[in-house]
């Protein structure tokens, strides 16, 4: 029977040989699978098991042997079965990796001859505990499984394992396989049937299904069990809900389930590349990167609420059944969409955390690209960042971990590294400003140590983050004035701060012409965070208004705002639909004849837009930017395509509040620049119409700025056309290729020429090499860059035209060999025919 042999295993190297530098690991081949348990992490990279620190420093590696023909057992109660001697061993890959806390182990499963599976010391993986030929997850080494433990009533610990099925295709398997799609192993040799088998209270319980299914991820979370897979046939993702209760039939028989659209209207289905449930709740929300286009690359991250329905008929599920002799529906209930957080090209992976009142999600990508959204409550977004992308475009893989040390860090992983990222690049936001306008809430500006930075590296000291909810501006205003004529000037700060900044709250107001006491009345209450107020003294405000500085201070933190006070009734004399939005900005209120004081009329942006219908505007929308991608220095001539672009004039960068005019607008393209950033990133960009509203979400990423480190060849002709390639990295964001004749490095526009390049990659671009003029020996070459002439650091020769004089042949072989004499006794130029 089965046995526990002793792991025939090897430990490589030095504890921190493969640790890099930048917080990553690299292991020999590549990974498959890898888990997070408390400090320490394990990565499966086929033959290879590694034990790491949660840090990625390594512990110890082994190669995975398991024994053919039987092997010893060791002694543990939990575990022991009998022993056989026999032992002939083989390296396997693992194909479920389940660190069991509560257990001490670690549960390693997958492909030796069939199913294998081995029971390891959690902190030790070189002491076996237990192994067994026995099949749970995918009985093919390169297939996918989805394991992971759960708990039925009376703490009855399984593993579920659901297997890959897929009926066009041979498994070429002499391995058992059938519509057994999932299974649940025990965990305990003293449970009924022993350790990992699928026996019930009198047989074997299952969840069939007959045709294909990819499973994707799966929970747990109180007493209900989720459980994600594709149907590629129906191109449809489902979700199966499993209540954990006393026995394994009882809860394979607890089936329910429900389809997931990808649109509003129900109607819409697609592939689930990548999963994450969002801590918190009642309600229970979920995370989904869904490929629309099943390509892989036109992708969305959708929200979902995944309560369950206990209402609905158990085991009454049209694809799946556990009893599988009752009635069927004919479909499955249908879950939309609550919010579309996100669309890019290519998501792989997502991670979704909660940080105070904010969503936050890592999202990973298919060119190494790691990216962090934060969602309000309202489900609006922040811009996105880039937190850290691949050096060589690799596709990061859908399961990602968070840090369960520091909760500082994602753990990402492609081909054959693992990364360790922080979850925020808090210290490159050098001023208060920045900090609060990056929309990151795990960033708080810290006033002992004048500097952005996490909130629990700010102790005993006054911080300030952003508020519990989504804004454009750090402070507000409103200009109200009563029945006696006072006006009043009301302030709203959009922060959350600490103790210490709360207790020393205060406010001061002033102009250029008169202090505090002129400016505001005795009578005006004291500030309360986050409102202060001001009730003027003199309530008779010029027509060209008052500029009102506003510093609000906030423990040794003090912000500075330039506020412009109008009368406004006076804000008049231009077309409504301009007029309502410069009344909103100016502290107003809106109404149906005109600007008024923000007590008497609607003071929020969303009456502006209201009146879109009676200015006979239609409302943007943006389909795609051409290029999407670009270095942080910018792009000329940038296309935004879409339909009814005819009204817009300007082109909105939302997350630094540029704006770019447009021209050759159709109507459904037109041209803009776009402009530099100070920082790389994911931005939003909208479309702005004569009103100052501006439609549509679409999204531009600025990347690092191109280099070139080489020439080849580095010569050419007076005549030119020869094929010449600049090698560096980022050179696909290069518009043109700058050549300069003036060698003492001055850019003169009389000795420059422009060629633009026929290919470029991440790598490689080519282009042809110009004619030059008489007496050019050299020439500079430099990547032009939007409006930046980028050196590259050699130079290009030009040699007068070859005169081919003579030509020698030899035979050599089936060859033959040509050597041609060039005139000007500068040598030979030799080719193979």
């Amino acid at each position: 029977m089965i046995l526990l042999p002793i792991l025939l295993y090897s430990l490589w190297g030095e504890p921190s040989r493969c640790l890099e530098e930048d917080g990553g690991f690299t292991t020999e081949k590549n990974i498959r699978h890898f888990a997070v348990a408390t400090n320490t992490v394990y990565i499966a990279a086929e033959e290879k098991l590694y034990q790491l620190n949660h840090d990625l420093t390594l512990v110890q590696k082994l190669t995975l042997r398991g024994i053919l023909t039987g092997g010893h057992l060791k002694n543990d109660a939990r575990f022991y079965r009998g022993s056989v001697t026999n032992e002939l061993n083989a390296t396997f890959s693992v194909n479920i990796l389940l660190p069991f806390v509560m257990n001490d182990t670690l549960v390693s499963c997958g492909v030796l001859e069939c199913g294998y599976c081995e029971v390891l010391d959690l902190k030790n993986i070189s002491n076996v505990l237990y192994r067994e030929h026995i099949q749970v997850g995918s009985p093919l080494r390169n297939s996918a499984s989805v394991g992971f433990l759960v708990n039925e009533e009376g703490q009855n610990a399984y593993i579920l394992a659901a297997l890959q099925q897929d009926e066009t295709k041979s498994t070429g398997s002499s391995c058992p396989t059938g519509s057994e799609a999932v299974h649940l192993h025990n965990t305990y040799n003293i449970q009924r049937g022993y350790i990992f088998s699928t026996v019930g209270e009198h047989n074997t319980h299952v969840i069939k299904r007959e045709g294909s299914v990819e499973f994707v991820d799966g929970f747990q979370i109180n007493s209900i069990i989720y459980l994600f897979s594709n149907l590629p046939s129906r191109n449809t993702v489902r979700l199966i809900w499993l209540e954990g209760k006393a026995t394994k039939k009882q809860t394979l028989e607890s089936l329910r389930g429900a389809n997931l659209s990808l649109s509003a209207d129900g109607g819409r289905g697609g592939i689930l590349l990548s999963s994450s449930v969002i801590p918190g709740g009642p309600p229970v929300l979920w995370s989904g990167v869904f490929s629309v286009d099943g390509g892989k690359t036109n992708t969305e991250l959708l929200l979902f609420d995944i309560s369950p329905d206990l209402n609905m008929t158990a085991d009454a599920d049209p694809d799946f059944c556990s009893v599988c002799t009752v009635n069927k529906k004919k479909t499955a209930e249908t879950l939309k969409p609550k919010a579309v957080l996100f669309r890019q090209k290519s998501m792989t992976s997502v991670l979704a955390v909660r940080h105070k009142a904010w969503m936050v999600f890592f999202i990973g990508t298919g060119d190494g690209q790691l990216m962090k959204l934060s969602v309000d409550q309202n489900f609006q977004s922040s811009c996105p960042r880039v937190l850290y992308r691949d050096d060589y475009d690799r596709r990061v893989f859908p399961k990602m971990h968070l840090d369960p040390v520091d909760l500082k860090h994602v753990y990402m992983s492609f081909e054959n590294q693992m990364k360790r990222v922080a979850v925020s690049k808090c210290g490159t936001y050098t001023d208060v400003r920045a900090c609060w306008s990056a929309q990151d809430p795990h960033c708080v500006w810290c006033g002992s140590t004048i500097s952005c930075t996490f909130e629990d590296d700010c102790p005993n000291s006054d911080w300030l983050s952003i508020p519990d909810d989504s804004q454009q501006k750090i402070v507000s205003y409103k200009v109200m004035k009563d029945s006696t004529g006072q006006v009043t000037l009301n302030i709203h700060t959009h922060l959350t701060v600490g103790q210490k900044a709360l207790d020393k709250y205060s406010c001061n107001f002033s102009t250029s012409s008169s202090d505090f006491s002129e400016l505001c009345s005795r009578e005006s209450p004291f500030p309360k965070f986050p409102q202060c107020t001001c009730i003027l003294s003199n309530s008779s405000l010029p027509a060209e208004g008052r500029h009102v500085t506003v510093s609000l201070i906030l423990g040794t933190t003090i912000l500075m705002e330039k506020l412009k006070l109008s009368d406004c009734p006076d804000i008049r004399g231009r077309p409504a639909y301009v007029l309502c939005g410069e009344c909103v900005r100016a502290g107003c209120g809106w109404s149906r004849n005109g600007c008024t004081w923000a007590n008497q009329g609607v003071g929020n942006d969303s009456v502006c837009q209201q009146m879109e219908s009676m200015m006979n505007f239609s409302t943007p929308e943006i389909s795609s930017i051409t290029p999407s991608n670009v270095s942080f220095h910018g792009r000329n001539h940038a296309v935004l395509s879409g339909s009814n672009l005819r009204d817009v004039i300007r082109v909105r960068i939302q997350c630094t509040q540029q704006e770019s005019p447009v021209w050759n607008n159709t109507g459904v393209r037109l041209t803009f620049h776009i402009p530099g950033a100070n920082s790389k990133g994911v931005v939003k960009v909208c479309a702005v119409l004569p009103d100052g509203s501006c439609h549509g979400n679409t999204k531009i990423t600025y990347q690092s700025s191109p280099s070139c480190t080489d020439i080849t060849p580095s010569s050419t002709w007076i005549s030119g056309k020869r094929n010449i390639t600049l090698m560096g990295s980022h050179l696909e964001l290069v518009e043109g290729v700058m050549l300069s004749h003036c060698l003492e490095g001055v850019m003169h526009s009389h000795c420059l020429q422009e060629v633009t390049p026929r290919n470029s990659n991440y790598q490689y671009l080519t282009y042809e090499s110009p004619a030059a003029g008489k007496g050019v020996s050299a020439v500079k070459v430099f990547l032009k860059v939007a409006n930046k002439s980028l050196p590259c650091h050699k130079t290009m020769s030009y040699h007068p035209e070859p005169e081919f004089i003579s030509f020698t042949s030899t035979v050599t072989g089936e060859d033959l060999r040509i050597t041609i004499q060039r005139g000007g006794n500068r040598g030979s130029l030799v080719g193979d025919i």
